[in-house]
C-alpha cells in the first residue's frame, strides 16, 4: 500500500534553502542531482520502512541521499493510522545531531516542488 508523503513548512523550507545553496537554478549538474533528490524523497511512499531508525531519537527515521561529504539526511516518521509519511527536517549529514527542539511538530503539510 502506497503512503503520502507530506513535508513540515520546516523540511519544506530546508529543500528550498538547499536548491539556492546548491545553485541548482545556474547549474545542470546541480538540478539534476537536486531533482534525484526529491524522486528519493518520494519513493518514502514505497517501503517507508526500509529506512533505518535514528539514535537521536527512536521513533524517527532517515533517509541517506548523495555520496560523501555530500550526504543528506531526511528525518522523517511513518503515520500507520493515516498511511502516511512525514518529512520533518532536511540537513546536510555532517551538521552535529540535532536535539528534540530541532523537531518540534509542524502541521503544515504538502509535497516537494
Amino acid at each position: 500500500m502506497a503512503y503520502a508523503v507530506n513535508l513540515t513548512a520546516r523540511a519544506e523550507r530546508d529543500f528550498t534553502l538547499l536548491y539556492a545553496e546548491i545553485n541548482a537554478e545556474q547549474s545542470g549538474a546541480a538540478l539534476k542531482w537536486y531533482r534525484g533528490f526529491k524522486v528519493a524523497i518520494l519513493s518514502l511512499e514505497e517501503m517507508p520502512n526500509r529506512c533505518p531508525v535514528i539514535r537521536e531519537k527512536g521513533q524517527l527515521r532517515h533517509l541517506l541521499y548523495g555520496r560523501k561529504p555530500h550526504v543528506y539526511r531526511v528525518i522523517y516518521r511513518i503515520c500507520e493510522e493515516e498511511q502516511s509519511v512525514e518529512v520533518l527536517h532536511i540537513r546536510h549529514g555532517a551538521r552535529r545531531s540535532f536535539t528534540p527542539p530541532d523537531l518540534k511538530k509542524e502541521t503544515r503539510r504538502s509535497t516537494p516542488r
